[in-house]
């Protein structure tokens, strides 16, 4: 720990004190800063009877309206944004899947303040200046690849943008380049690992002895099977464009407990996902983020619709998260029972034959939802095996879950891929 504590920028050394003070000065520079210079803030603040200083306190922050994902698109492309273009330095976007991507837009100063708190991630998850990094999350419009490289960078380490994609290679890069980090999606490196195997090569014989893993929910039994099969601690990180990009918060790697959320940037809450209302820390809810420095596209309470609960800190003085236990927008209904994919994860984490790459296909069969789990086959499971694991998974959705479901095993590498992640729930169901 003394090692770790020596090595803590300012922010982090702040005491729960002095940490709200700041939060709130920030807090009202933030609002101000939106309410001025960006059209639709200061409509909606005008549309609920509030204005900037009218936040006198942290808890006043409920009192103004949410910010979501629709009112960044109906302002596409650039009318969320607080300063002129000739100050934009970058501009990144969702991928758009579901209609109009978002567009997010960085000053020099929100550049280097995303490198700042991502270099100050890699250091929690146990990086230290001279390691070599591997980012194998993808490059472009997508975040995660030049968060993660510019972050390393700024730490004082060695980046090897590996991006996502060709497989072989990337093993073989690691084989060769001896890289001390990976950066990457969980469900990547699981497809990594396979990949070792599948060489011949054994996974817990790299010099790779951290993974920093992002971009999607996964479960401590992912963290497990990833940790046995490489030999290597696996922490996790979080962030969203919307609000910056990786970055935003980051489990410590001397606790594994939780992801501190870097507060004296960005101030989370907690409210029901359903009336909006907040609540206390300890409860589980929907995820919402003020930005309190951003410059080119300051956040008042976003959306994120990412579930999990806050709590005290522990390894540094910021709240920690809990790992997201899923999406509001990803949970699955089906015959009135609430599903969400990570308890069919961990599901298809314990079963033999399986790999930990799995679909969820939503049909209709006559007026009632169906549901199809497809999981990937291990490469050396028999037709027997296959057989058996289809079975196992059924029954454990239906026992533990309380859901029939038809499950189809695939072969390996079958089911699509994009940005190193699997699109996880596909609706097929007709649109009324």
């Amino acid at each position: 720990m003394t090692e770790v504590t020596d090595l803590l920028d300012a922010g982090e050394r702040l005491d729960l004190e002095g940490l709200r003070a700041l939060q709130l000065e920030r807090l009202r520079t933030s609002l101000r800063h939106a309410y001025d210079n960006v059209p639709f803030y200061r409509e909606s603040l005008d549309k609920a009877g509030i204005r900037p200083e009218d936040c006198t306190s942290l808890a006043d922050l409920a009192r103004f309206p949410f910010t979501t994902k629709a009112d960044l698109r109906e302002n596409y492309p650039y009318g969320m944004f607080a300063v002129p273009q000739d100050r934009i330095r970058r501009l990144h976007a969702s991928s758009g899947t579901t209609g109009r991507p978002t567009v997010v837009g960085y000053t020099d100063g929100d550049l280097s303040l995303w490198a700042d708190m991502v270099a100050r991630s890699i250091r929690a998850a146990g990086g230290r200046p001279g390691d070599k990094v591997h980012v194998a999350y993808g490059y472009g419009l997508f975040t995660g690849g030049l968060g993660a490289h510019y972050g390393a960078e700024r730490l004082g380490c060695t980046v090897i943008p590996a991006s996502g994609g060709m497989t072989a290679r990337q093993v073989q890069l690691i084989q060769d380049l001896e890289p001390d980090i990976i950066m990457v999606t969980p469900s990547y490196m699981l497809t990594l690992l396979d990949e070792f195997e599948r060489q011949g090569v054994d996974p817990r014989g790299t010099s790779l002895r951290v993974g920093i893993f992002g971009a999607e929910p996964w479960t401590e039994q992912m963290r497990r099977e990833i940790e046995e099969r490489f030999a290597i601690d696996a922490v996790d990180i979080y962030g969203l464009s919307e609000v910056i990009g990786p970055g935003v918060a980051q489990e410590c790697v001397e606790t594994k407990d939780g992801l501190h959320v870097w507060e004296d940037h960005f101030f989370p809450e907690i409210v029901d996902p359903i009336t909006g209302e907040p609540l206390p820390d300890g409860e589980e809810g929907e995820l919402v983020f003020t930005s309190l420095t951003k410059e080119a596209m300051p956040i008042i309470r976003y959306r994120t619709r990412d579930l999990t609960r806050l709590l005290p800190g522990t390894a540094r003085v910021f709240r920690r998260m809990e790992k997201i236990t899923g999406r509001s927008d990803d949970m699955v209904i089906l015959r009135g029972v609430n599903l969400f994919p990570t308890q069919v994860e961990e599901i298809v984490l314990r079963t033999p034959g399986v790999a930990p790459h799995f679909q969820l296909r939503l049909s209709r069969e006559g007026r009632m939802d169906a549901l199809t789990v497809r999981a990937e086959a291990r490469p050396d499971a028999s037709p027997e095996v296959r057989d058996a694991a289809a079975r196992s998974i059924a029954a454990a959705v239906k026992d533990g879950i309380g859901v029939s479901v038809t499950v189809e095993i695939v072969e390996p590498e079958s089911l699509e891929r994009s940005v190193g992640k699997i699109r996880r729930i596909v609706d097929l169901r007709p649109k009324e």
